[in-house]
């Protein structure tokens, strides 16, 4: 099998990550790395056997995809110059910083047929995974996901940073129109909203109460769902799924407890390994740039909801970029 030949652009901590998991897949040949930065930039290249290449034009006809990495400020540009130069790209989420921006993505997509990926890699969760076939009308979601502070994507509000995530799977799972948000969000450690909080109303009937922060004292990543007879739990950071089952209903019921099948995998290396396959087959990604738009249209009416709930209460504007889209 011919390698596909990548490049990664944007040398920080994802981008690093990105190019160790291409390092480390076999249909992959990491080709080189972009960034700004030459000195980081040579750093990494070092690190996984590489080279520095110079800037984003000098990778034409040098590679057949590339993942970007860059702030979200830059991902239209970036993205969209790639593929003007006939390259596959992956776009790490949020995809872009506005809907106009992912739209300028979706299109050059489509001018050059082009495979457009947007990185949310809690898809390929193998907790995720598990419980996807088992969906069965699910009315009532509770999802906490929860970070200690970290100095990085400190550039957008933990919306965008953190929640989305969830926002991406809700939507996949539900699969119908969110028709009201409510949320509250406060800044805390900067000066962007720090920790969040919304409830969705679906058209299906199904509401989801979903918590993000990246200020908190503890690591959990989990959703928890109900449906006709069942509760199922994904824990994302364990990466499975357990499936509780109503066999006997009745003043004694009686249930079945089930951990769903999942395989064991590092979620951006299955993530990877799906792009290069749609770059190889041509194939449609999972997260496609209409699903990855449809994430980000969602984090923004939350975020619009988190700067209502703002304003009646009187905190004032929150300093979000995002805000204005």
């Amino acid at each position: 099998m011919n390698k596909t030949r990548v490049a990664v652009v944007g040398a920080g901590d994802f981008g690093r990550n990105h190019a160790r998991v291409y390092r480390e897949l076999p249909g992959a040949e990491l080709v080189g790395i972009v960034d700004a930065n030459a000195e980081r930039a040579a750093k990494i290249a070092q690190e996984f056997s590489t080279e520095v290449i110079a800037d984003v034009e000098a990778l034409a006809g040098r590679v057949d995809a590339a993942s970007v990495v860059v702030p979200t400020v830059e991902h239209a540009r970036v993205g969209c110059r790639l593929m003007e130069l006939c390259i596959d790209v992956i776009v790490e989420k949020p995809m872009a910083a506005s809907q106009a921006e992912a739209d300028e993505l979706i299109s050059a997509a489509a001018r050059g047929g082009r495979i457009l990926q947007v990185g949310h890699l809690e898809r390929f969760n193998p907790g995720t995974v598990a419980v996807m076939p088992v969906i069965n009308h699910p009315l009532y979601f509770e999802v906490h996901r929860l970070g200690v502070f970290t100095p990085r994507s400190l550039d957008i509000d933990v919306v965008y940073d953190v929640m989305i995530h969830d926002l991406d799977i809700l939507l996949a799972i539900v699969n119908a129109p969110v028709v009201d948000v409510k949320a509250i969000g406060v800044p805390v450690l900067t000066e962007k909203v720090d920790i969040a909080h919304a409830r969705l109303d679906f058209a299906s009937g199904a509401v989801a109460n979903v918590t993000a922060s990246r200020v908190s004292t503890e690591r959990v990543r989990k959703m928890r769902f109900f449906q006709k007879h069942e509760y199922i739990s994904v824990d994302f950071t364990r990466q499975d799924a357990l499936r509780v089952r109503v066999v006997e209903p009745g003043p004694q019921p009686k249930f079945d407890f089930t951990t769903l099948p999942a395989e064991k995998e590092e979620p951006l290396r299955a993530e990877l390994r799906a792009f290069l396959d749609s770059v190889r087959t041509r194939r449609a990604p999972l997260v496609d740039g209409p699903a990855g738009r449809r994430a980000l249209e969602l984090a923004d009416q939350v975020m619009a909801g988190i700067l209502e709930h703002g304003r009646r209460v009187q905190l004032g504007a929150f300093a979000s970029p995002q805000a204005n889209k």
